[in-house]
């Protein structure tokens, strides 16, 4: 995990130009590591990030550090509150439910245009993926679903197909990577892993027979039931503190 983020200042740079290339791509690293740490886990939900603590452990200047706060940040998975500084944020079961019903109806109008748009190699590559996923299951007797993020992720592929750049901004940037966390850190027991890949297959056969109206409504009722899970959590939550 380190060596991501090691710092080069005392590489020799050629140009001033070839200085700013070495701090974007340090920013970019250092970006991607934090994200994963926090999806992970390893920055629990609530915990204060300091980033000269960050600077001073894994010896990296202050500002692709700075840049790399930035970019979580409009991730959303990071917040900056007045006088305590930047702390990762604490997904409710509330705002969760609202992030499912967002996801429910542009997800629904991705996969739609996911079957105007997918060429028959794409979908010959997403059957594949789909193959690994049910491995992966078997693997671990159905104890979760395949974890992995980007083109790893029936969904992302699916939002990307649908070659809509605001709603690729959308769920791809904005929502993305909270759901990842959420996926990640939730307990195993609000998974659905086995039903959840027989749903996928059901979408994708909708997509291979061009039928963007059956793929909208699969993917809208696949990611319902996500939704009506947390719904029963949050039942759960306010019974127990009424």
């Amino acid at each position: 995990m380190d060596a991501h983020i090691v710092d080069t200042k005392n590489e020799q740079n050629t140009s001033p130009a070839s200085g700013d290339a070495k701090e974007q791509t340090k920013s970019a690293s250092l970006t991607e590591w934090l994200v994963e740490a926090i999806v992970c886990g390893d920055f629990p939900a609530g915990s204060k990030i300091s980033e000269p603590e960050l600077a001073k452990k894994y010896s990296v200047s202050r500002g692709p550090l700075r840049e790399a706060m930035m970019r979580v940040e409009s991730l959303g998975l990071v917040e900056r509150i007045p006088h305590v500084g930047a702390r990762v944020i604490t997904l409710s079961l509330q705002q969760l439910c609202d992030i499912y019903a967002v996801r429910e109806s542009l997800e629904g109008m991705a996969a739609r245009l996911a079957c105007e748009n997918m060429s028959d190699a794409e979908i010959e590559s997403l059957t594949t993926l789909l193959d690994k996923h049910s491995k992966h299951i078997q693997e671990v007797d159905g104890a979760s679903y395949f974890h992995q993020q980007g083109d790893f992720d029936f969904h992302y592929r699916i939002i990307k197909a649908s070659g809509n750049r605001k709603l690729i901004s959308l769920l791809c940037d904005e929502l993305y990577h909270q759901l990842r966390m959420y996926r990640y850190q939730s307990p195993r027991s609000h998974s659905r892993p086995v039903n959840a890949l027989k749903e996928h297959i059901h979408i994708l056969e909708a997509i291979r027979e061009r039928d963007g109206e059956l793929a909208e409504m699969l993917m809208r009722r696949h990611i319902q039931r996500s939704r009506q899970l947390i719904e029963l959590q949050l039942k759960d939550e306010k019974e127990k503190a009424s």
